[in-house]
C-alpha cells in the first residue's frame, strides 16, 4: 500500500500549518503558541480526549478506533520545540521570533502528526487507540523525560511508542532505521582549571592554565583513539574552550565544555573514567588543579527488536522494499525519545528530507514533499498494528 491518497488532498493544509509553525519558532519548554495551536487542531479533528500541560506543555490527544475490543494502545510521538539560531533561509515563512529558528525540522514532526490525527479521526479505521503525543523541549531539556515522569504511559495506557525524524541526505519517500542503538547516548562536561596567575613576562614564577587546557584539549583525543574498542564508536569534542581577559596577564583559570556520545553503557562509563583519570593526574603534571563536572544527558535511543521489524514493514508499505534501509548505521546524534523506549517498547525511524543543508544549520528547513510518506507511516502503522475487525476478516 503506497502513500495514502488523501494525504496527497490534505498536502497543503498540512503544509500550511508547518510553515505557521516554522515562522513562530519557541524553545524548550516555552512552546505556548505551538501547543496551543496543536490542541486546537486535535479538539477541531474530534479528538475523543485533549490534555494539555502534561510534561509542563506537551499535548496529548486520544483517538478511540471504530472498536476498542482488542484493548491495543499505540503512541506515537512529535517534538515541538526549536533552536537559539539566527535563521538564515530567505524563506518567506521564516522565523519571526529573532534568534529562534526551526532548524531541527521539528515543525514538520508536529505538521506531519497533526495530519495523521486529523485523518485517524475521521476514518478510525482500527481496532484499539491511538495516542499522538506531541512533547516539549527535545533539545536538551529532556522533555521526553519529563513527560514519561509526569505519567504519560500509565495515564494513556500506552503499550508501544514510535518516533520519526527527518533526515538530510536520505531521499524524500525513503525510510531509514535499525534495531538496537539507533542514537547515541549524549553527555556534556564542563572541565575547571585553576592555576597561578601572573605576569606574562614571568611565565615561571606562575602555572599557566591555558597550556593545561590546551594540553588537555588534545589528550582528551587519545580516549577514543587509544582507550575504545576500535570496534565501537565513541566521540569526544572540547567546544569550548575560556581563557584569560588580555595581553600582558597570565590567567588565574580556564574552562574547557564539551560533549561525549557513545552507543553502549560500557563505553559510556569507560570515558567518564578516562576523562577523569586525565583530567587530574594531567592537572597535576603542571602544578595546576582541575575538576570534572561530568553530565549524564540522553540515554542511547535503542529500539527494540520486535517493534523495529513492524515499523519496517510499514515503512516499506509505504516506499516498497528499496525505499527502506533496515540496517542503517546508527547516528552519533542524540535524542530524548530514548527516555520513552526505555519507558516502553518501540522504534525510532528516519524519513527523507532529500538533499537539504543539515540539521541545525541556519539554512536548513524541513522538505514539505516529504508530508504525505511521513503522515501515511503514521497512519499505515496505527491500521496495521491495530486492525479493524471488517479489515481482519478480509485479510
Amino acid at each position: 500500500m503506497p502513500i495514502i491518497n488523501r494525504f496527497h488532498e490534505l498536502f497543503d493544509e498540512v503544509a500550511e500549518w508547518r510553515r505557521d509553525i516554522h515562522a513562530h519558532p519557541e524553545l524548550m519548554f516555552d512552546v505556548h503558541r505551538t501547543a496551543g495551536l496543536v490542541e486546537e487542531k486535535l479538539k477541531d479533528f474530534g479528538c475523543d480526549e485533549v490534555v494539555t500541560g502534561l510534561g509542563r506543555t506537551g499535548v496529548v490527544g486520544v483517538i478511540r478506533g471504530r472498536d476498542t475490543a482488542s484493548g491495543r494502545v499505540i503512541g506515537l510521538r512529535a517534538d515541538m520545540d526549536a533552536l537559539p539560531i539566527v535563521e538564515e533561509t530567505g524563506a518567506p515563512y521564516a522565523s519571526k521570533n529573532q534568534g529562534a529558528m526551526h532548524a531541527c525540522g521539528h515543525d514538520g514532526h508536529t505538521a506531519m502528526l497533526l495530519g495523521a490525527a486529523k485523518y485517524l479521526a475521521e476514518t478510525r479505521n482500527f481496532d484499539g487507540t491511538a495516542v499522538v503525543v506531541f512533547q516539549p523541549a527535545e533539545e536538551g531539556g529532556a522533555g521526553g523525560k519529563v513527560m514519561v515522569d509526569d505519567g504519560l504511559m500509565e495515564r494513556f495506557g500506552i503499550q508501544e511508542v514510535y518516533g520519526m525524524h527527518n533526515f538530510p541526505g536520505l531521499p524524500v519517500g525513503q525510510f531509514a532505521i535499525r534495531p538496537g542503538p539507533m542514537l547515541a547516548a549524549t553527555d556534556v562536561f564542563v572541565i575547571d582549571i585553576e592555576g597561578l596567575g601572573g605576569h606574562a613576562s614571568r611565565p615561571h614564577k606562575c602555572v599557566d592554565p591555558t597550556l593545561v587546557a590546551a594540553s588537555l584539549t588534545q589528550s582528551l583525543q587519545t580516549i577514543v583513539s587509544r582507550s575504545v574498542d576500535p570496534l565501537d564508536a565513541a566521540v569526544v569534542s572540547v567546544t569550548a574552550f575560556r581563557s584569560g581577559d588580555t595581553f600582558n596577564v597570565i590567567p588565574q583559570t580556564a574552562q574547557l565544555k564539551g560533549t561525549v556520545r557513545s552507543l553502549t553503557p560500557e563505553v559510556r562509563d569507560l570515558v567518564e573514567e578516562r576523562m577523569g583519570v586525565l583530567v587530574e593526574h594531567q592537572a597535576a603534571a603542571f602544578g595546576a588543579r582541575a575538576t570534572l563536572n561530568y553530565h549524564r544527558n540522553y540515554p542511547v535511543t535503542a529500539n527494540h527488536e520486535r517493534e523495529t521489524g513492524f515499523a519496517v514493514e510499514v515503512a516499506r508499505d509505504i516506499a516498497g522494499e528499496a525505499g527502506v534501509d533496515a540496517d542503517a548505521p546508527p547516528v552519533m546524534g542524540g535524542e530524548d525519545f530514548s527516555f520513552m523506549l526505555e519507558a516502553r517498547p518501540g522504534a525510532f525511524i528516519f524519513i527523507g528530507n532529500g538533499d537539504t543543508y543539515g540539521l541545525h544549520h541556519p539554512k536548513f528547513d524541513f522538505n514539505d514533499e516529504a508530508i504525505p510518506a511521513g503522515c501515511s507511516y503514521w497512519v499505515r502503522l496505527v491500521e496495521k498494528a491495530m486492525p479493524a475487525k471488517d479489515a481482519a476478516a478480509a485479510a
